[in-house]
């Protein structure tokens, strides 16, 4: 099927048109969100938003601006990145607890060994509140500063200052050890 086909057919809502876009197309366009977006089942949720938004969205597609290829590939990739983007992967991809990763290791055999060899709960200890859970969040929960002051309610700045002083502190008792 030529190009010109493919767009009329698609413009027209021709259902085996777009069994046709799916059957020729879906592979490379898979391909282009694989790239972006590494987890197979979420590409694939990302693949079929942007498949009914090509086959919805064909009116808007201009043929003096590019290939027909060209703007599917493209809203590919822009709901991929849109996808990775958006809060529910960047919540889902922060790491677990502290707990989890500084105080201690699960052995072979399924059991927890406690481990705090370079003294970090001593080092976290020695911080305020604020300071604690500012450190917690952003470097053992892996937050960004935006995302700690957006979901916490506290100023931008705030946020920064907090993170140099708990720097400060950790430095300064780092030292002494």
């Amino acid at each position: 099927m030529e190009e010109e086909q493919l767009i009329a057919g698609l413009r027209a809502k021709d259902r085996k048109t777009t069994d046709y876009l799916y059957e020729k197309y879906s592979r490379a366009l898979f391909a282009v969100i694989s790239r972006i977006v590494h987890d197979s089942d979420i590409a694939e949720e990302v693949f079929h938003d942007a498949f009914v938004k090509i086959t919805r969205k064909i009116d808007s597609y201009d043929e003096s601006k590019g290939r027909l290829y060209t703007w599917m590939a493209n809203i590919c990739r822009n709901s991929a990145i849109d996808k990775l983007r958006s809060k529910e992967i960047s919540q889902s991809g922060k790491t677990n607890t502290i707990d989890d990763f500084v105080y201690g290791l699960e052995s072979k055999s399924g059991t927890v060994e406690e481990t705090d060899a370079i003294g970090v709960r001593e080092l976290m200890d020695q911080l305020n509140e604020d300071q604690r859970f500012i450190i917690e969040y952003i470097y053992f929960k892996g937050y960004t500063h935006s995302e700690v002051s957006e979901e916490f309610d506290i100023p931008l700045g705030t946020v920064k200052s907090r993170v140099r002083a708990s720097l400060q502190v950790l430095k300064k008792n780092l030292d002494r050890i």
